[in-house]
């Protein structure tokens, strides 16, 4: 396969962007070495889950045989150097998205969990007897009257923690629209976002359309109104570099799955001050700081929201993903993928029948491409290109609001990363003739 691509004309060619080898990237993955219905394995289901670096599991082997023990429980050497290596991938993360203090950072089970988090934190908050923790912060209580603003190319993960708060409080849910480009639809920002708004909650690059949100002229509405702004960059923080100073968000959501780390690990970063007014969600050991049988207070932050024994050898795991991305380097991961990504819009223009839903040029938009082919039903199609060897994702992709948006009950999907080449796009081309082929 390629180890390099060729810059398509009309692409400005920048000098000082840092580029890799596409080989010697895919050289430490152990499980491209695969072959799949006698095919080799061509994998573009990143946007579902990546796949781990030999130096991930190699982590996640050396913390198993080395260092297991739990953490923040114990002065003993195992106990020391779990908790350490615990709070060291803390760190590593919080650098990787330049948080500034690593107490920033919760680790929670997923992007999913995270979200939930929040939720759950206005709706203790809003529910909550007068004096309960957080329930005196307004920020966090809400009812009926108050907003909550989401958008319809969320992740349902995004939708749904959303629609039962307000079921809980009486708050209603609003929604921007998506253009029939792909993109967020802002005309009209200011009726959507106004001072009954508690909080907007947005995807930061779209799962399924691949749309990378602008998201400059809501936050400063945001700002304008005083309600607080939440991104689910699941998406984003493993394609590109992420700054949230930059990004001026209150909170931002990611998984390590989709990232080169382990399943099982997310992330919440929220403002310190932010995260210090929140009531806790889960109870139980860790998140304590003093118990009585009359009633508890409660840890600071992180620890507050990290009730439990946490997902330690995770947690390590996840740090290693992050030292991996680092040393080569986010801008270089972003332009290899954008680079894809043109190659792949224009590739697919050639299969006739073949419609692109989302942005059709590769300017605010990431490496996942959904399309349908004709009337041949998305299974079919994944079935046939599975026979070939190319893994694509296929359905309504937890997106079921942007499929309806688009008159489709399902559709499929390809997705790169930074192990994707372009004879794995060529592969897919092949796969769809054949495709159009059997079916007609």
């Amino acid at each position: 396969m390629s180890s390099t691509i060729a810059i398509p004309p009309g692409m400005p060619q920048y000098d000082d962007v840092p580029r890799f080898d596409v080989e010697r990237i895919r050289a430490d993955f152990p499980i491209l070495e695969r072959e799949i219905n006698g095919h080799p394995l061509v994998y573009l289901d990143s946007a579902n889950t990546s796949h781990k670096p030999r130096q991930v599991i190699d982590a996640l082997r050396e913390h198993y045989e080395r260092h297991n023990a739990n953490v923040s429980r114990s002065v003993h050497t195992l106990g020391t150097e779990a908790t350490e290596a615990y709070e060291a991938a803390r760190a590593k993360v919080a650098a990787f998205i330049n948080a500034p203090s690593a107490d920033e950072v919760v680790f929670t089970k997923n992007s999913t969990e995270a979200i939930n988090l929040v939720a759950y934190a206005f709706s203790n908050a809003s529910t909550g007897p007068a004096g309960s923790a957080g329930a005196a912060d307004p920020r966090f209580r809400l009812g009926p009257g108050d907003e909550v603003v989401v958008s319809e190319m969320e992740h349902h993960s995004n939708i749904v923690p959303w629609q039962l708060l307000c079921e809980r409080t009486g708050a209603t849910l609003r929604w921007f629209g998506v253009t029939e480009g792909g993109r967020l639809d802002e005309s009209n920002l200011d009726e959507l976002v106004t001072e009954r708004t508690r909080i907007v909650a947005l995807v930061h690059m779209s799962n399924i359309l691949g749309t990378v949100n602008a998201t400059s002229r809501i936050t400063r509405r945001v700002r304008e109104v005083g309600a607080l702004l939440l991104l689910d960059c699941s998406q984003s923080v493993p394609h590109l570099p992420m700054d949230v100073v930059d990004h001026d968000a209150d909170f931002i959501v990611f998984t390590g799955h989709k990232m080169c780390g382990p399943t099982g690990i997310g992330v919440l970063w929220g403002r310190s001050e932010l995260l210090a007014a929140m009531p806790p969600v889960l109870g139980g050991g860790s998140m304590i700081e003093t118990v009585t049988m009359a009633g508890s207070t409660f840890a600071a932050p992180p620890a507050r929201f990290e009730a439990g024994t946490p997902p330690i050898a995770e947690a390590v795991g996840l740090g290693a993903a992050v030292d991996y991305l680092s040393g080569i380097g986010m801008r270089a991961v972003q332009w290899h993928e954008k680079e894809l990504t043109t190659y792949a819009l224009d590739a697919l223009r050639t299969v006739p029948d073949l419609r692109i839903f989302g942005p059709e040029v590769p300017v605010g938009r990431g490496g996942t491409i959904s399309f349908a082919l004709g009337d041949v039903h998305p299974h079919d199609v994944g079935q046939v290109l599975d026979a070939q060897g190319v893994q694509v994702r296929v359905g309504h992709h937890c997106a079921r609001p942007t499929c309806t948006r688009f008159g489709v009950p399902a559709m499929t999907r390809a997705s790169f990363y930074l192990y994707t080449t372009t004879a794995e796009i060529d592969a897919l081309v092949r796969g769809l003739e054949q495709a159009r082929k059997v079916f007609g």
